[in-house]
Parts: structure tokens; sequence; C-alpha cells
């Protein structure tokens, strides 16, 4: 597999080095991609990195994923209107496990294969390094002109932001070139990829090894910022980033996310975050073009990915949860699902609260849900819906609106899902 043309034909490439594909066919080449720790869980914007890295170890080449707990403490200027806040070394720690543990469900990093991934922290190798070292044996190769003519330091100096840029911003790129520099000479590393917004500071990693050892063999791959056809950024909902750990995004919320993308959106994000090859995936692009309805893409982007971040179980329960509302079998489908998903399918549903002791003393539903839980303005009302087969719990009809409630009813020990009519929804929170 030529790594250059999967990634070309996957649309993940934005800016290559020339000799970056001589060097690629030449030898098995160690490639590196820097990840930020702020957070103990990678999130979607992460994933082309990720994927970039998961295509170079399918192409035979070693992937170093590089956690930036230096680089972290201080904050890259580039696409940032502000300073980021800093983070301590405990914190770091704690995200880099977070972090290994989902990268290895994209590399290899326990085989004894030549080309086994390897995860490595700049903290380690720069935590020792005093201030005057760095300036003394780095700073002085790099020049302030040749600093500040990137585009990451132009656009934050010219902007509107009244407080500038920091000294510590500033020195980012040549942190940033360091580590290239260090993994050259400790891993002879001679591939950087990263996002197009790093370009600046991968180039000043290729300078600083050229300037410090007259190595000119060392080279850079960016990918584009991934985008959405209507012009929206990628990776955000309403309620903030689409998370790899499930402790934030659900593996429900995470697989309706990528069954929702638009059509364009799923041609392109099909490409981009699965392995699938490129005749199964120009299959789907036809049988998309042939009935859309069927959204063969979204659904098959949407399992794939589901799988390779959580599992093929978390799969198969986000497809049945999905069902819930339309499915012959939604009883049983409800008192199975967890409650994360149980919320996340009925999010924003009005609630009620209700005592656990009311339901064990087998209040009537008629009583529960007019004077207890407002859901109906009247036992009239209650009584003339389920007459018409109109009222249900847990998505069982239910004929009889005086008949008792019970603890047999509870989702998860503590939910009961009321539904009048055809469309609205209630979800009982028994305390």
């Amino acid at each position: 597999m030529n790594f250059i043309e999967e990634l070309t034909w996957r649309g993940m490439i934005h800016s290559v080095m020339p000799g970056t594909e001589e060097q690629l066919n030449k030898e098995m080449t160690t490639a590196y991609l820097g990840i930020d720790p702020t957070a103990d869980s990678l999130h979607i914007g992460h994933l082309v990195g990720v994927m970039m890295l998961k295509h170079l170890q399918r192409a035979g080449h070693k992937p170093i994923a590089l956690v930036g707990g230096a680089t972290g403490m201080i904050g890259d200027p580039s696409m940032k209107s502000q300073e980021r806040k800093l983070i301590d070394e405990e914190t770091l720690r704690h995200n880099q496990e977070a972090i290994k543990r989902q990268l290895a469900k994209f590399l290899d990093f326990d085989s004894d294969a030549p080309n086994a991934a390897e995860l490595v922290n700049n903290y380690d190798w720069m935590k020792n390094f005093s201030f005057l070292e760095f300036i003394r044996d780095i700073g002085k190769h790099i020049t302030v002109n040749y600093m500040m003519a990137k585009d990451s330091v132009k656009k934050r100096l010219s902007g509107e932001s009244r407080e500038g840029m920091s000294f510590t911003e500033f020195s980012y790129q040549l942190l940033q070139g360091y580590d290239f520099l260090h993994l050259y000479q400790t891993r002879n590393c001679r591939l950087q990829l990263g996002g197009s917004d790093q370009w600046g500071n991968m180039t000043t990693g290729t300078e600083l090894i050229r300037r410090k050892t007259g190595e000119e063999n060392v080279f850079a791959i960016t990918c584009p910022l991934i985008t959405k056809a209507d012009g929206g950024k990628f990776g955000k909902t309403e309620s903030g980033n689409v998370w790899l750990d499930a402790r934030y995004t659900s593996p429900y919320k995470f697989y309706q996310f990528w069954l929702n993308v638009s059509d364009a959106d799923a041609e392109k994000y099909i490409k981009i975050f699965t392995s699938l090859p490129k005749e199964e995936i120009d299959e789907l692009i036809a049988q998309q073009a042939a009935d859309p309805g069927q959204r063969p893409l979204q659904r098959r982007l949407a399992k794939e990915i589901t799988i390779m971040v959580h599992s093929e179980d978390d799969y198969n329960a986000a497809v049945e949860a999905s069902q819930i509302l339309f499915s012959n079998k939604a009883g049983e489908i409800l008192h199975r699902i967890d409650e994360d998903t149980l919320l996340a399918v009925f999010e924003g549903v009005p609630t009620f609260e209700v005592n656990r002791a009311d339901i064990e003393a087998g209040v009537k539903l008629a009583d529960l849900l007019v004077d207890l839980a407002p859901v109906f303005p009247s036992k009239g009302e209650l009584r003339k819906l389920a007459q018409g087969g109109g009222f249900a719990i847990n998505k069982e009809k239910v004929a009889d609106p005086y008949a008792p409630a019970s603890t047999d009813m509870l989702l998860n020990d503590k939910y009961i899902l009321v539904q009048k009519g055809k469309k609205n929804y209630y979800l009982l929170i028994v305390k």
C-alpha cells in the first residue's frame, strides 16, 4: 500500500513536502503526530490525525503518537485567539494513559513487529531542559525573523485581541520544532504528520533539524481541516464536542452523530474515518445515488466508526435503541438499554419527579399522571385517549387508566416512559 496514494484518494492530504513520497518508497519510515493532552479523551476532531497514523502503519511504516505534555502546558497559538489554561503534571499523566487506551483501538502498540506504534510524551525530554540550555542550544538556530513570518504568529499579532501574544506562546513553534529534532536524533523519525494549521510549526522542525545536524531528508505532511458541507464546524453539536470516551458522549449519541450527517458529508467522511477499500466505498456511493432514502453511506459510516471506537456490542445496542420509537418490540428494548442510552434517546422530553413510595403503593395511573405528575390536564382526557389506544407506558398500550402503577414498570429502576398520542413523550423520574 502506497501511503501517499492512499491518503490522496481519501481526501486526507493538504500539503506534502517535496521528497516525502520518495522517502516512504525507499524504506520503512518513522513518522509522528502530536496530540494535545488537555483532556482525558480524544474527540472526533482528533480522528483525522489518528487515521493518518493508522494508514501509515497499514502501509508498513512506524507511527509515533506524541502526547504534548510540555507543549500542552503552554498552548499552541495556531487558530486560537486566546491563551489556554495551563495544566499540571498529574493531570497530564492521567490524560496520557487515557489517550493511549483510545489510540490502542486504532494502532498496534503491543506486537513485536518492527513498525509497532509507540506513545511518547515530550514532557519527558523537556522537563529537565533548563531555559539557558534551551535558548543556547536550540534558540540560536532559528531567527526571530523566521518565527515572525509564520501565519500563526502574524494572525495573532495583527488580530483583534488586545492581549497580543505572550513570549510563552511565541516560543511554542521552537518547542514543537525541538520535538522533531529529538525524535529524529533518538528514533530516526523523518516525517511529521499534522493538520494544515500546523504547517508553520512543522516546517520549523525540519528547518531546525537541517540547521542543527545538516540533515535534509526530513519531511512533513498535513491533512485538511475537516469542515461540514453547510459551512458549520465539524464535530460540534449543541451539547459540545463529540468525544470518544463513553463517559462524555454515549455510544448511542456517537452513532447518531454519524448517522445524521448530510449525504455530501457522508461521502467525504466515509473515506476519511474508515479503512474501507475504495471499491467498497464507490459501491456505497453508487447505492446512495440510486436510492438516497436508504442512506447506505451514513449507515455504513456509523457502523464502522462506532465499532472501531467503542465495540460491536455498543453498535448493536445503539442500532436497537434507534428503533425504540418505531419497533414493535420497543417495550423489550426499553427494559434492556442502559440509563445513559435511555436518557440520550429521550433527551429533551418533559420530565416529572414522583415519589417511589407512591409507585410501590400501587397508585392508580390516572392519579399518578394527572395529580402527581401533570402529564394529562384531566382524567377525562386520559380516559378518552386510553379508549382510543393512544396511551402507553414504556411503549406498551394501556387500556385501563385506573390500573395500578408498580415497580415492574421502572426502567433502570428509576424511570417510567409515558406516551400520549403518537409523538408526545414524558419521562417520570422516580425518587
